[in-house]
């Protein structure tokens, strides 16, 4: 029987709808029949690419004798994390402190049925004693006893715990005059003491992408790029990692596309589900170190990237889906893993041979009596060990990618989340628009924009964003860092293609940003004013999977502050960066990489370039300003007959055939008529390669 599930939208909260437990979404409804029955909640947090969420599923929420308890002695309610992030965030951060343990998927915690405040938090259970774990049924007896016993010792320890959950996210008022670079050198030193010099990336196993770490080491070298004694560590370990990983099982071989993280060191296994906003940051990341280097694999990977993203996760209507499973056939990376006996039966000889060396299938399975691919051998070592030429090695291995692609396009595909999330579509409108500028690809602007239009007709109405949308639905208020990623999207297609609507967009939500999310002593809450009541109202400035949404809206208020020279948007960036220096960005720098990028653009402000003219005049004048990689320059081209100009944009007046205004920080240069001028102006483009 379909419980309380069956009439949502979430893909995640569907595949329980016809669980034997009785889930309920959380929602008044549910949180008022908690109340009135005094049982406890029992609240499950996941999403549906989820492995270990799916193992938990058919484990115990399908069996009959587990989901009877469960009834019997809960109100247990099903959480979407993808659509309702201000409650995972709060109660991982409970599960933090309860357990002193990190968090994550699936997520049980259980809480008092008046207050919602947690009693006791873990994350997966087996039905079985294993990995050290007691089996689910004796955790659901035993913390209901407890609860039912010891009701008076439960809501002390639960106040306490209230207590601390406020206090984690207090800022106090800081003189923004001490603001300075210290963060800035001591996070790139933390980054290299946990930094892998052999393998790249940071830590052990498992081991995660961090883009936020790379962009932040490669702004280091770009920001000492001109001196005499340029940081050659901070490229070497920005440098080190993209290869790495873009060579290994990280990275999908064949279709494009970034898996969530490695369970080793060497980024061979990943964990095989894909995400989006993993894939917009490292498409972004992609991108700037082609430009940065000039190196033809970082230019392959980004490219394909973004082929994969357009073919696999665009919605026709425009918007980006969410998730790709971890699992197919219930078996976790099925779909992309092959054997050497199907390589030798799909491909000829000369391809077998070739492909077999190259993607590590001569070294025996190295997952569950299978292989999943990566990069063994380099194409140069590979035609050389073969006495081939680079040229028929490299056609031998494409005809192989192409046959292997279309045999496994016909297997069983992992499930799709084709939920549209707006944080998730800022970050990889922005992700597509640097590709376009950097790898010179309209059709990527294209699709940027398309998903800038869904998101104004879907999920923008009557002056606020919608954070989700599925079947023709947008639901929840969005929460900050819908409204921060999507600016940044924004200015970042702005800089390829200019379309006034866009700017305007972005400002209002700008406003919203600043009249709904603002904390009085400085930084962005992460739920709006009007926001359901929580246990919690968090202010997170570090980093986590995504940016902090802080340090991404302080990026976007100092560029849109020297853009339009609005006072206000640079006096509320100011604000929260003095409200995370104490301690975040002071004691933990390294943690903070996105809130750091805007410390070091508010000490160091943008270079803005407005190019006026004609259309087919301004094409060679912003590929001239968009050559290389310069994370502190912002160039919007402006066709001649745009009027009505915002802010300071307004005195940017047509000169000519094209003129260029130039400003750094306060310092405005007098115009610039032609491409010899602005060459002459502009700092020298410097590329350096592995």
């Amino acid at each position: 029987m379909a419980n309380q599930l069956q009439e949502e939208t979430s893909p995640y909260l569907l595949q329980h709808a016809d669980n034997p437990v009785q889930w309920y979404a959380w929602n008044e409804i549910s949180l008022e029949l908690a109340k009135k029955s005094g049982k406890p909640i029992l609240l499950s947090i996941g999403y549906s690419a989820c492995h270990w969420c799916h193992v938990m599923a058919h484990e115990s929420f399908e069996d009959q004798e587990t989901a009877q308890l469960m009834n019997k002695l809960f109100i247990n309610i099903k959480v979407d994390r993808e659509e309702r992030p201000d409650l995972d965030k709060i109660y991982q951060t409970a599960h933090h402190i309860i357990t002193r343990r990190s968090g994550g998927w699936p997520l049980t915690v259980f809480l008092t049925p008046d207050n919602q405040l947690p009693i006791f938090a873990g994350t997966y259970f087996p039905k079985e004693p294993r990995y050290g774990m007691p089996p689910f049924q004796d955790v659901l007896r035993r913390v209901e006893t407890y609860y039912r016993e010891n009701e008076l010792e439960v809501r002390s320890q639960t106040k306490k715990l209230s207590d601390m959950l406020e206090n984690l996210d207090q800022s106090s008022e800081v003189n923004h005059e001490n603001l300075d670079h210290t963060p800035l050198k001591q996070a790139k030193q933390k980054l290299s003491e946990i930094f892998d010099d052999e393998y790249g990336g940071f830590g052990d196993a498992p081991k995660f992408p961090h883009p936020t770490n790379i962009e932040m080491l490669l702004d280091a070298w770009r920001n000492s790029a001109e001196e005499s004694d340029p940081d050659l560590q901070a490229l070497f370990m920005a440098t080190l990692s993209l290869t790495r990983m873009a060579n290994g099982g990280l990275y999908d071989q064949l279709g494009g596309g970034f898996f969530r993280y490695s369970v080793d060191r060497y980024w061979l296994i990943p964990h095989f589900e894909k995400m989006l906003y993993d894939n917009a940051a490292l498409l972004a990341l992609y991108a700037h170190a082609s430009a940065a280097t000039g190196d033809a694999l970082f230019e392959k990977i980004a490219s394909e990237t973004a082929n994969w993203v357009m073919r696999e996760m665009q919605d026709p209507e425009g918007g980006y889906y969410a998730t790709l499973d971890a699992d197919s056939e219930g078996e976790e990376g099925k779909f992309y893993l092959w054997t050497q006996e199907e390589f030798e039966s799909l491909l000829d000889t000369d391809e077998a041979k070739v492909a077999g060396e190259y993607f590590g299938l001569t070294d025996g399975a190295n997952f569950e009596n299978a292989s999943h691919l990566y990069v063994a051998k380099s194409l140069d070592s590979l035609a050389e060990n073969m006495a081939l030429s680079v040229a028929k090695t490299r056609e031998l291995l494409d005809h192989s990618r192409i046959k292997l692609l279309n045999t496994r396009e016909q297997r069983v595909r992992p499930h799709k989340d084709v939920k549209v999330l707006t944080s998730w579509n800022g970050l990889m409108i922005g992700g597509m628009a640097v590709a376009a500028r950097c790898l010179v690809r309209e059709d990527l602007a294209i699709s940027a924009t398309q998903a800038v239009d869904f998101i104004r007709s879907k999920l923008w109405n009557k002056g606020r964003l919608k954070a989700c949308y599925k079947d023709k639905r947008a639901r929840f208020p969005a929460y900050l860092d819908d409204y921060a990623f999507l600016i940044h999207g924004i200015l970042e297609l702005l800089q390829y293609r200019w379309r006034s609507e866009d700017l305007a967009l972005a400002q209002e939500l700008v406003e919203v940003l600043l009249s709904e999310f603002e904390d009085d002593i400085g930084g962005f809450f992460f739920t709006a004013n009007d926001h359901e009541p929580l246990i919690l109202r968090p202010k997170p400035f570090t980093d986590e999977a995504m940016p902090s949404g802080n340090g991404i809206a302080v990026q976007v208020l100092i560029v849109l502050g020297h853009l339009l020279g609005e006072e206000r948007y640079l006096r509320a960036a100011q604000r929260a960066l003095a409200a995370a220096a104490e301690p975040g960005l002071r004691r933990y720098p390294e943690a903070h990489n996105s809130m750091l990028r805007g410390l070091d653009a508010y000490l160091s402000p943008p270079e803005i370039i407005i190019i006026r003219g004609e259309p087919s005049s301004l094409k060679e004048w912003r590929r001239f300003v968009h050559a290389g990689y310069n994370p502190k320059r912002v160039c919007l081209s402006i066709p001649t007959n745009e009027n009505n100009l915002p802010g300071l944009l307004a005195d940017c007046k047509p000169q000519g055939s094209v003129v260029a205004y130039i400003c750094r920080g306060t310092e405005c240069r007098p115009p610039i008529t032609s491409l010899e001028a602005l060459e002459k102006e502009l700092a020298p483009v410097k590329q350096v390669r592995n």
